[in-house]
């Protein structure tokens, strides 16, 4: 026997948010792309994903969707693919990869270009009730950006950093810039739990005032007590 699996040389890691209700309603609410990691995990997401083709956003929200549709699926969901992108994003290009059955980590992209609170969406549908929109009702607005701000040192392979928050400062929210964040000052961060201490999440009317913004709200940033990938952000971003 021979397996024979795609190569890959340039992959783009491309993912769609499903959502399904009880009454055979399907959506999805388009695409982010999280081709930006360390370790095998996401550390910067965009929505929607740059150079996206009309025709293969369909294709893939439409895989996407009858992937769901196809098990019964309930809630919220992300079906992730691998796109080939050595000759740019193509029709036909890419790779079902695995489906994630809940909300991400990422899933404030998704609302920043659409409008839409994922969350209320998900205990709606648990309820009973429908989907809020159909497809047609749902459309993009704008670009959105998010780093995952991490208690890591990036000089040491993305070690994790532990101790205790004796400074903490985020950014206020403002237009176009979100802040998620299950941490404040005083507490330890331990090596029990993910070292992720916050998401910084920037919207614009383009691609380039999204990451802008971004990079503004990452300038703010100040953490001592633990080492962080604040600059290794940046960095990325700028």
């Amino acid at each position: 026997r021979v397996l024979i699996e795609k190569f890959v040389a340039s992959p783009r890691h491309i993912e769609v948010q499903v959502f399904a209700d009880a009454h055979g309603n399907v959506v999805h609410l388009f695409e982010r792309d999280c081709s930006v990691q360390r370790r095998h995990q996401k550390v910067v997401e965009e929505a929607p994903a740059p150079g996206m083709p009309a025709d293969m956003r369909a294709a893939m929200g439409k895989a996407a969707c009858d992937a769901a549709r196809a098990i019964g699926y309930r809630g919220a969901g992300t079906v992730e693919f691998i796109a080939d992108a050595s000759d740019g994003l193509q029709m036909g290009r890419f790779y079902f990869m695995e489906m994630n059955t809940r909300l991400q980590v990422e899933h404030p992209v998704t609302e920043m270009i659409t409008g839409q609170n994922l969350v209320d969406w998900q205990l709606r549908v648990a309820a009973g009730e429908p989907l809020p929109l159909t497809q047609d009702a749902l459309e993009i607005s704008g670009h959105a950006v998010e780093v995952r701000l991490y208690a890591e040192d990036p000089n040491k392979q993305f070690f994790p950093s532990t101790g205790t928050l004796k400074e903490f400062w985020l950014p206020e929210e403002e237009e176009g810039v979100r802040i998620d964040s299950g941490v404040q000052l005083g507490d330890e961060i331990s090596i029990y739990y993910d070292p992720m201490i916050a998401k910084l999440i920037g919207w614009g009317e383009n691609r380039e005032a999204a990451r802008a913004r971004l990079d503004g709200a990452l300038r703010q940033v100040e953490v001592a007590g633990v080492v962080t990938n604040a600059a290794f952000l940046r960095a990325v971003i700028t």
